[in-house]
């Protein structure tokens, strides 16, 4: 079934649940559909180009010291919950990123504007669960409507003041580029977004960038927060696998403290196939809906037009077709030798086919780097059982009760 689905260009439109973010996202990439969509991705596609990426490396590096130096604090201190350290950075590296801003949520997690992006989320997918709240008037009247409306106000005046700052100064430093002989100022997604123009030449206006760069701040940064946090869990799990990481460390960086480059990254092909094994067994995204967009036949049975379709992306990556011994974790799956031969679907933690995820890359590299400078620092030990876990199905999959491991400093 998901086979038709991803492979069609007919169905790929989002299906109704969707439609609860609308208010926060607009019809940016992850919620547009039809022709809105195709022109607003082959727009934005080249600005995830490998080699703008890489720009991003600095903040990144940046960051990772920010929360090895947290982590210091917790080290051989007995067990403790690392989800919002790994989250808070992961927050500070999108909002860099994507639109050029430092907001310090490392420094300074009670920001209102941290606290509103955290609560979006929860109160979006506590909607999408309770039908009898999909009416506005019910919702806004019983339901938490006037709390939904409370934080949007706060994440969009945020993101329209930047839009704003950041077009008059791309407008100054155009109308006197004298002035920009000094230091060279980082690019961030916002940049590239207010000098884009489509197949027609035109600009994107400040509302389309808005509905990117909200896009960007949500789907950016849970997702990458999560994968990191489940890949701790497991490396904290699997002694072995650790060992064979901080050997690969080892020999990419010895006992430097240097940053991550973007050499390193290709050579760490150990920690590459953690990560991905990881997300095999949590996905952060567990799984997508779309909405069948004409009558059709799947395994035998008439789906008509207008059903939502459910991609269980969680399921699915324990197909043990595939994976042998599916809830076993073993990073080798993903050598390049086992994996020759896999069905391209069979592992789809970024989605698959047209309406993949455009930032797969960034969150590649971004897991990579996080990883990479909390292991060259720290051995982990996990110290919650797999099934005290209790992973938690909702926008992302989260532990019910967070990661919790001990941290003890490596001694180079």
């Amino acid at each position: 079934m998901y086979l038709m689905l991803l492979n069609n260009s007919k169905h790929m439109d989002k299906a109704y649940a969707y439609k609860f973010l609308h208010p926060w996202l607009g019809t940016g990439l992850l919620t547009s559909t039809g022709d809105k969509w195709r022109r607003r991705r082959k727009t934005l596609t080249p600005t995830f180009h490998f080699s703008i990426l890489t720009e991003f490396l600095e903040v990144m590096n940046e960051q990772a010291e920010v929360l090895v130096e947290k982590l210091e604090r917790e080290a051989g201190r007995g067990p403790f919950n690392c989800f919002n350290h790994i989250t808070l950075c992961a927050l500070d590296i999108i909002c860099e990123t994507a639109m050029g801003k430092k907001i310090y949520a490392q420094s300074n997690h009670d920001s209102e504007y941290v606290r509103s992006v955290y609560k979006m989320s929860d109160i979006v997918t506590r909607r999408q669960r309770m039908p009898w709240y999909w009416s506005d008037f019910i919702y806004y009247f019983l339901g938490e409507g006037k709390e939904h409306n409370r934080n949007l106000k706060v994440l969009h005046s945020f993101t329209q003041s930047v839009i704003q700052e950041r077009a008059e100064h791309i407008a100054y430093m155009e109308s006197d580029s004298e002035s920009d002989q000094g230091a060279k100022k980082r690019r961030a997604f916002l940049d590239m977004l207010l000098k884009t123009t489509d197949e027609e030449g035109n600009k994107l206006s400040h509302k389309d960038i808005q509905e990117e760069v909200d896009t960007f701040m949500f789907e950016g940064h849970d997702t990458t927060a999560a994968a990191m946090n489940w890949a701790l869990h497991l490396i904290g799990s699997h002694p072995e696998a650790q060992r064979k990481i901080h050997q690969e460390l080892q020999e990419v960086f010895g006992s430097s403290d240097r940053p991550v480059n973007a050499e390193d990254l290709k050579k760490l092909q150990y920690l590459e196939c953690v990560i991905k094994e990881s997300l095999r067994l949590f996905p952060s995204v567990p799984f997508f809906a779309r909405s069948i967009c004409e009558d059709c036949v799947i395994n035998g049975f008439r789906v008509p037009k207008g059903a939502d379709a459910i991609v269980m992306v969680y399921a699915l990556h324990r197909d043990p077709r595939y994976f042998p011994d599916p809830e076993e974790f073993r990073p080798e799956r993903f050598l390049p030798e086992n994996s020759a031969g896999r069905h391209a679907y069979a592992f789809i933690p970024f989605s698959a086919g047209v309406r993949n995820c455009i930032g797969q890359r960034f969150a590649m590299m971004e897991e990579k780097v996080i990883l990479a400078y909390i292991l060259r620092y720290f051995n982990i030990e996990a110290t919650q059982k797999r099934e005290e876990l209790r992973p938690l199905g909702e926008l992302i999959l989260r532990p019910e009760k967070g990661i919790w491991i001990r941290l003890e400093k490596r001694t180079h």
